[in-house]
């Protein structure tokens, strides 16, 4: 421990698409910022890893939102959904287009320099190359090939990382908020196994998804729940945690040391553009399904791709109505470094993508603990409900970031007497944490998986609740970055469990079942 405080204006833990949109709209606001990421740039931030797109509103917002509506099966806030529409164009104007000079693929030669472009042509307008994905009703969005994120995140990453007024702290966990009487007031940061409180007037928490929770995951690695592990034992409102959104196209590996594996995403951009889905007999099925086959919402097809799976051995992605070569040139090259023959189908099943719910937060990102803010994946907004949209994680991590930066600024650190986090016990047992983590996931795709029976959602909260006791009692003698990621994943997975144990309801993404019934049968002709 540092004997003088480390004192920043505002904290941001996190360094995805929100993390970043929070920082530079505090340091607009005149604030020192320091950003504080597990990640190694820039692979290891779920933003990176993003392909679709971002969608915005163009000229139709009331469209935008009725789709954001009916995706999420009618659950989602009204109120916030007009917040992320009336945002939308301003905020990738602003940030995308003028700040970072994104190039989305556009449909016509440019006939003007870059700055030029981005200052003259208004993101609602034609121009781009819009394109259209599930449950979307009209083409609005902005991408590059299918490699999105990583087109937007590194630039910002760079821009921000510049700026004069923002330290980013690469490799570097947070352990544990430090709070008294209902404030935040900082974080005990980890690094290269020095543990030391940074004290700040604001902390904004943007530690992205939880996908280390599931054994197939779309998500970079330790993505462990963090942010809501931590709000969560801080006393932060937390909901809507039942609802984690399963992507129905994974490629998988089949054969070999990584069987079942996920190699990588496909964008659902490729059924946009026209790639169907086909079962191990080869038919068609989505048609059988939903009215909106291939573009129906993601849970339903996620449903249908594990029904299929299970009754016929596989499912392919048929790209050949598409020239996919040379409309996804990143997705083909993904394939050929696999060994995966594109031609012939792409071997695909769902894997957890997306938690739709998490801390519970207001129209600025704040939560129910004073100067706490969350934003991003790790937050709950209300846009997404039960299901969210797809393309509109990076929208609405840009659009509260910005706003829950801006709001966050201009408080003033003050230190208090922080936790003492103990060191006095010998090293954790060897794998402790691996082989922990390992049943946690094994309980979670087992029993809180795309389709839940309410028996096991019980067993599986026996379970977790088990593993949390066995892990508290070590932290209150040891510190180490592992321990503290496997404390933040037990509890975000008894959240999970525990909120989709109460919810008795089949709506969106949770999905419930008795396995007394029988197993469900393929409707494909």
């Amino acid at each position: 421990m540092t004997d003088d405080p480390i004192t920043t204006d505002v904290l941001v833990i996190g360094s995805g698409i929100a993390g970043l949109a929070a920082a530079l709209a505090a340091a607009r606001e005149g604030d020192d910022v320091t950003l504080a990421t597990k990640a190694t740039r820039p692979e290891g931030s779920s933003s990176w890893w993003a392909q679709g797109g971002i969608a915005i509103s163009r000229d139709t917002p009331e469209e935008f939102k009725e789709d954001i509506m009916a995706a999420s099966d009618g659950t989602a806030d009204p109120d916030a959904v007009d917040v992320l529409v009336e945002n939308a164009n301003e905020a990738v104007e602003d940030v995308l287009l003028e700040t970072l000079d994104v190039e989305f693929d556009s449909v016509e030669p440019r006939s003007t320099g870059a700055d030029e472009r981005a200052s003259e042509t208004p993101v609602s307008q034609d121009g781009f190359d819009f394109t259209r994905e599930a449950a979307h009703s009209e083409d609005r969005i902005l991408h590059v090939d299918a490699s999105t994120g990583k087109h937007i995140h590194v630039p910002f990453l760079n821009y921000v990382d510049d700026h004069d007024r923002v330290e980013i702290l690469d490799d570097t966990a947070a352990l544990e908020l430090i709070r008294h009487e209902g404030r935040v007031h900082g974080a005990m940061l980890e690094s290269d196994g020095e543990v030391d409180p940074y004290f700040a007037g604001s902390v904004v928490l943007a530690t992205g998804g939880i996908g280390d929770l599931y054994p197939r995951t779309t998500n970079p690695d330790n993505t462990t729940g963090d942010g809501i592990g931590m709000a969560a034992l801080a006393g932060a409102e937390v909901e809507d945690m039942e609802y984690v959104q399963f992507h129905p196209t994974a490629c998988v590996q089949e054969g070999g040391e990584r069987d079942g594996d996920v190699a990588f995403l496909v964008s659902e951009a490729v059924r946009g553009e026209g790639g169907l889905l086909r079962n191990g007999d080869g038919e068609r099925f989505m048609p059988d399904y939903h009215a909106d086959a291939e573009l129906a919402p993601r849970d339903v097809v996620a449903r249908a791709v594990k029904t299929e799976r299970e009754v016929t051995g596989e499912v392919t992605l048929d790209v050949s109505p598409l020239d996919f070569a040379e409309e996804f040139p990143d997705l083909a090259q993904r394939c050929e470094d696999h060994g995966v023959d594109w031609t012939e189908g792409i071997p695909v099943a769902p894997a957890e993508h997306f938690l739709c719910g998490g801390i519970s937060v207001d129209d600025r990102g704040r939560t129910t603990l004073d100067r706490l803010y969350a934003v991003g994946e790790c937050s709950r907004t209300g846009v997404h409900g039960a299901n969210r949209l797809a393309s509109t994680s990076l929208l609405e991590g840009l659009v509260w970031g910005l706003r829950a930066g801006e709001d966050a600024a201009g408080a003033e650190p003050e230190p208090i007497e922080a936790p003492e986090l103990l060191e006095r016990d010998p090293d954790l047992p060897k794998r402790f944490a691996s082989d922990k983590f390992q049943r946690l996931t094994r309980v979670m795709d087992d029993y809180v998986g795309v389709v839940r029976d309410p028996a096991d959602l019980q067993r599986a909260m026996a379970v977790l609740r088990r593993l949390k006791g066995e892990v508290d009692a070590y932290v209150r003698t040891r510190t180490s970055r592992s321990l503290y990621e496997l404390r933040h994943a037990s509890v975000t997975a008894l959240l999970i469990a525990r909120h989709a144990a109460e919810n008795e309801e089949s709506v969106g993404t949770h999905n419930l079942v008795d396995a007394s019934e029988d197993p469900p049968e393929s409707t494909a002709d």
